[in-house]
């Protein structure tokens, strides 16, 4: 087929390579359980030496050479994912106690301008907070916490200016536009007030940036004085902090990988003891709610996998709400997956997962009979393609009887809906314009890869409408598989650009993600994570064998754990793919998860494994991508890396790419890119997360050979 959406442009020809950086070798010998690992490059983690970051900075310089004669294509695909986007746009507005909520974009700004109106959508315009203001002078920014109080009077917020994921925050007061001398450093994501409108609860980091401590401060109060209402020990568990729908309770939870436990805050009366839901049992997990009857019954929602590994619905007494008062609402399903309750006064909005696709179903409460445990009515709300994703927007209205969603397909761009849960009517409140883009011209549908043990993978893939299957086609094949989280299919403007160019775009829904239900999780954890590394193979097998591409313009992509997933493959079966993009990598498995010190190492002992356990480490071993690089050839690699990144730290992949080049035996480019001012999700304006993407397009397409299409034509 014929592939053409403009004038030809190919790149040049790469001058002659510049020699690469070489980190110098300083071995530091590691001994486990009678194990030796020589470690060259242990001496990357030390961040305030001034020689780790002149060779960060000479890795950054070599990447750039390399890819200088990119530049060009660099720039005709920023300037086409640019063009795609409605630069001067606002999202759909979000009605919450006589106000409407919303933010705008405008063009040539980074960051989005948060307002609301009064009464009306034809009211003035109330700006809240505009973070390109905000963002002035600095390389970064992230907000955390945006959060009204209940009389719509004052604003809290918080935000990072590093990429650190430790947040300031800070409070606004929306009559005046001046900010409170109220400011708390070190504060992470969570944040509620209480209904007197002058009281917060926070959460406070430790040393591994793990969120431990939840505070009550009041406004005007010496932050020095704040009281610690919960402090958290356990170095396995994190705290999370929300408030119901109903604004009755503020919710605190203590997880880690496995178990959870709440508690519950009177919104109404912070003085009052909190009431412990359910005290912790090991690999028990349950999430809880607050629901409200019109006669004013009050009870707790339980979602739990006690006894239900796809998770069941439970009530429980407010005042007693312990496992043994707990009475079953939705029981147990081999099949279905329940992800989230959202309570309506009348109605239950249930986020199911089935054969791999999200739904919604509607449970009706209004004649009490669910609560009764009667038979009562419920439906799914139906949706418009055989492969989509559906996920809650925006609801704070307790007593609406519509629910906000966000639907998007590889194909669709996403879509906000409002449906009436009582009259089973949808209705589109906003759709995302994609300048240029026809989704008629691109075509998506679900494969299925045959893996090791009799399993089947799902595999979603968009690709333009018509393309012959010849096995010529350039394939980006993206996965995750980890923490049970479900890469689920979604539209992303900037993948036009390479299905212009007659890319297939997949995605590998496979073992250690939550796509087909909880032992999908589990099979791809602890001593059965391997399962992740050869369920991906399998896809990217089975895309080669259906003619989709070949080996040798097969391109695959991942971050974080999903880095993981690229640094494994890669050194199970390098020959498979042509290039590979690794994310901010989570590569030096071992040494990552034998430093407590590090965050996120001790609360992912439950995902991975400890390997103080000896079956453990040798387990890890086996698979860590740093510790299994070998002398053999390996496709041309990207990784990157950001120098502030908490989640996985910047040594990671600095360590596995300087392992890498000493060991490799091909000319194929190994490449590190390192943010310098930025960390886990890397650069925070709009415009500049483009240009990265740019970049990485652009390896892409210059290692499969499919750079010479550019926004031209390839005749296939």
């Amino acid at each position: 087929m014929s592939v053409s959406t403009g004038p030809c442009f190919a790149v040049p020809e790469p001058k002659t390579a510049p020699p690469p950086p070489v980190a110098p070798v300083q071995p530091v010998t590691h001994r486990n359980h009678g194990d030796e690992r020589v470690d060259n490059y242990h001496w990357l983690r030390e961040r305030d030496n001034p020689a780790v970051l002149s060779y960060l900075e000479a890795e950054n310089s070599y990447t750039d050479a390399m890819l200088a004669h990119t530049e060009p294509l660099q720039d005709v695909l920023f300037e086409e994912m640019k063009s795609r986007i409605k630069e001067t746009d606002e999202s759909a507005p979000v009605a919450h106690g006589g106000y409407f909520y919303y933010y705008r974009e405008e063009e040539g700004k980074q960051y989005r301008i948060y307002c609301r109106k009064h009464g009306s959508l034809d009211a003035a315009e109330q700006v809240l907070i505009d973070l390109n203001l905000e963002a002035e002078g600095r390389d970064y920014l992230r907000m955390a916490n945006y959060t009204v109080s209940p009389d719509h009077s004052l604003l809290a917020f918080a935000l990072d200016t590093d990429g650190s994921e430790t947040y300031t925050l800070q409070v606004k007061d929306l009559s005046t536009g001046e900010l409170l001398p109220d400011r708390i450093e070190n504060t992470y994501y969570g944040l509620e007030w209480v209904n007197d409108n002058r009281t917060l609860y926070y959460t406070t980091l430790d040393p591994a940036l793990r969120p431990y401590k939840l505070h009550r401060h009041r406004l005007g109060q010496d932050t020095s004085d704040d009281e610690v209402v919960y402090h958290e020990e356990d170095e396995r568990f994190f705290l999370r902090l929300y408030k119901s729908k109903s604004e009755r309770y503020i919710f605190f939870a203590l997880d880690s990988a496995v178990t959870s436990e709440a508690h519950a805050i009177d919104a109404d009366d912070p003085d009052e003891q909190p009431i412990l839901v359910q005290p912790r049992v090991q690999d028990m997990e349950y999430s809880v709610t607050h629901h409200r009857t019109r006669t004013g019954e009050d009870r707790f929602l339980i979602l739990t996998n006690w006894q239900a590994e796809n998770f069941r619905l439970m009530a429980a007494p407010v005042r007693t709400p312990a496992r043994e008062n707990w009475r079953e609402l939705v029981p147990h399903s081999a099949q279905i997956t329940l992800d989230r309750v959202e309570p309506f006064q009348d109605f239950l909005v249930i986020w199911e997962r089935e054969n791999g696709l999200t739904h919604i179903r509607i449970q009706d409460l209004r004649d009490g009979a669910f609560f009764a445990g009667r038979e009562s009515s419920s439906h799914r709300v139906q949706q418009m393609e055989p492969v989509y994703t559906v996920s809650p927007d925006q609801n704070p209205q307790f007593t609406s009887q519509v629910v906000r969603y966000r639907y998007t397909s590889l194909v669709s761009p996403p879509s906000v809906f409002d449906y009436d849960m009582a009259d089973r009517t949808g209705i589109l409140r906003k759709q995302k314009e994609v300048n240029g883009y026809d989704p008629a011209s691109f075509s998506t549908n679900r494969i299925w890869a045959p893996a090791p043990g009799g399993v089947n993978v799902p595999i979603s893939l968009v690709m333009p409408a018509g393309l012959d299957l010849d096995g010529r086609n350039p394939c980006l094949l993206i996965g995750y598989g980890s923490y049970g989280m479900s890469y689920d299919p979604v539209f992303r403007s900037e993948h036009v650009s390479l299905l212009q160019r007659g890319f297939v775009v997949a995605y590998a829904h496979i073992r250690g993600g939550g796509e087909m239900g909880r032992q999908w999780k589990e099979d791809g954890k602890y001593l059965k994570k391997r399962n992740t590394f050869t369920d991906f193979i399998a896809c990217a097998q089975t895309l080669i064998d259906l003619n989709y591409t070949s080996p040798q313009r097969l391109a695959v992509s991942g971050r974080s754990a999903g880095g993981l997933l690229m640094g494994a493959v890669t050194n199970m079966r390098p020959d498979l793919f042509a290039a590979v993009v690794a994310g901010v990598p989570f590569v030096d498995v071992v040494n990552t998860m034998l430093d407590a010190s590090i965050p996120l190492t001790v609360i992912e002992w439950e995902e991975w494994g400890n390997p103080a356990d000896p079956e453990y480490y040798r387990y890890m071993k086996s698979y860590s991508p740093y510790d299994n690089v070998e002398a053999k050839d390996y496709p041309a690699i990207l990784a990157t890396a950001g120098l502030n990144d908490p989640r996985v730290q910047y040594w990671e992949p600095a360590k596995w790419v300087a392992k890498l080049r000493a060991c490799k035996t091909d000319n194929n480019p190994l490449l590190l890119k390192t943010e310098m001012g930025a960390g886990h999700f890397s650069k925070s304006g709009r415009y500049d997360y483009l240009e990265e993407i740019a970049l990485e397009y652009a390896f892409v397409l210059d290692t499969t050979g499919s750079a010479e299409a550019g926004s031209g034509s390839s005749d296939r």
